[in-house]
């Protein structure tokens, strides 16, 4: 087992794990920016936006900031080759089906947004699903310890 941690990882896993810890980055900018909206911002919203904004429960919110944070962690658990990784990404995932269940199905999201409201958690939950995936095979390869 510590030979294969002591190998040499493929560059791929260092692309991937590295592409993951900027996505994640980029998911508590947009955590930040909606915990952080001023009023001036809400009130240019159309109303059925700002509605949507302004009704989000703070258990969504909660999942969210889950989500996201536990995201970062995993990536940078991924970085360090720490299996710890693996709990972490399953945390995130399910935060993300928590939140992201919330926004599609019990918001409203799709009647403001249409069917395009269900882009961007679909595919947050695809990568979310990969990532945990991903740390769980490179675990079983000994390249995680």
């Amino acid at each position: 087992m510590s030979e294969k941690l002591n190998s040499k990882l493929p560059v791929w896993f260092w692309v991937v794990a590295g592409f993951a810890l900027v996505w994640n980055i980029i998911g508590v900018g947009s955590y930040i920016s909606t915990v952080t909206m001023s009023e001036e911002t809400l009130a240019a919203m159309p109303e059925a936006e700002r509605a949507l904004m302004e009704g989000f429960p703070s258990w969504a919110l909660s999942a969210f900031a889950i989500a996201v944070f536990a995201g970062v962690a995993g990536c940078v658990l991924l970085l360090l080759r720490k299996q710890l990784a693996t709990p972490v990404f399953g945390l995130s995932l399910a935060a993300i089906v928590v939140q992201m269940g919330w926004w599609v199905f019990l918001a409203g999201s799709l009647a403001v947004y249409g069917i395009g409201a269900a882009f961007m958690p679909a595919l947050v939950t695809i990568v979310a699903a990969f990532l945990l995936w991903f740390s769980m095979s490179s675990s079983s390869k000994g390249w995680l310890n």
